[in-house]
């Protein structure tokens, strides 16, 4: 038959189906069938990456008037005047980078214990009703976050947060200046909280493929609970947490609208976490339904290029972590 070929690939049918295979009439159909189908996902998977290289291709035409009328220098200049033409995008690269990594060190901490709750500590009917309700918080629009974020977290930032920092902690770079409130340290505290329920998330998945005997083998040996969670589960966790880490510094490096609203929108490169910033994503929400030129368009497509090769490299990055601990864990349980 010459659709044996397809149908040996992929498929999971005995050596006894396949024989019976010529003498049932049936068979030529469901054949048929599985060609189709292997031949319909292949297409679908292939056209994903075919989508995604064409997004890249169309940025990268798009970009190439700021690429060649400032090259390098559009990375490394701090000046963005869309009136003289000239563009500059270090304050943007800045304050995405400052804001994701600050609330990526503030959110793992906190993700950690909890996913260490979840699975260690809480009884498991506890355990199963927290877990959902931490996941839920993925589901809430960032735009709710940001008026969350403006109308409340802000003017509490403001009053009571940022004049504590000035009055005990001014003497550092990072706490000095006026309270705007709308701030760096406004978003990243935004920015915290959003990440907070993917790294949890992820984590426990981490956590729950740590395979039982090694707990077991940890208490055996007379460790505590703590001493397990210490010697047994994080060791064996690890490249898994780390992924689910990156993971979440993907989602915050590209988050836009609740970093808009909270942020203060202000081009500037401070130490201070109390000064107004500005982020790749907020500078492209804000610009480009208004953009003056085409040179100021490409620049707004270059720098919306640059984040969308970040966010890739840093997703393939988190899971290719992520498959490493699953690959061990399998390794483990054989």
């Amino acid at each position: 038959m010459d659709t044996d070929a397809c149908s040996s690939y992929g498929n999971n049918e005995t050596e006894t189906d396949l024989a019976s295979a010529t003498t049932q009439p049936k068979t030529s159909r469901k054949v048929n069938g599985d060609c189709l189908f292997r031949y319909l996902t292949t297409f679908f998977a292939f056209s994903i990456i075919l989508i995604l290289a064409l997004m890249l291709y169309e940025m990268t035409g798009e970009s190439m008037p700021a690429i060649k009328a400032f090259g390098w220098k559009f990375v490394k200049s701090t000046e963005w005047d869309a009136v003289q033409g000239i563009f500059g995008a270090l304050p943007y690269l800045y304050g995405s980078v400052v804001s994701s990594v600050l609330a990526l060190a503030l959110a793992t901490p906190l993700s950690i214990g909890a996913a260490l709750f979840i699975t260690e500590v809480a009884p498991a009917r506890v355990g199963a009703l927290v877990a959902p309700l931490v996941e839920l918080l993925a589901a809430i629009p960032s735009v709710i976050y940001g008026l969350w974020g403006v109308l409340v977290m802000a003017p509490w930032l403001q009053s009571t947060v940022q004049p504590f920092l000035i009055e005990h902690f001014g003497f550092i770079p990072l706490f000095q200046g006026a309270p705007y409130g709308v701030s760096m340290l406004a978003a990243i505290f935004i920015l915290m909280i959003m990440v907070v329920p993917i790294i949890t998330s992820i984590t426990r998945e981490v956590l729950l493929a740590v395979p039982q005997s090694q707990k077991e083998a940890a208490i055996a040996l007379g460790a505590t609970r703590w001493e397990t969670i210490k010697i047994a589960i994080l060791p064996y966790g690890k490249s898994g947490i780390l992924g689910a880490s990156i993971l979440g510094l993907g989602r915050a490096i590209g988050e836009t609208m609740a970093v808009t609203m909270v942020i203060g929108n202000a081009p500037n490169i401070s130490l201070s976490l109390l000064s107004p910033a500005y982020t790749m994503p907020s500078v492209i929400a804000n610009e480009f339904a208004e953009t003056t030129s085409k040179l100021h368009a490409s620049a707004l497509m270059e720098i919306g290029l640059i984040l969308m090769l970040v966010t890739l490299i840093v997703n393939a990055l988190a899971r290719l972590l992520i498959w490493s601990v699953s690959r061990s864990a399998k390794g483990g349980a054989a």
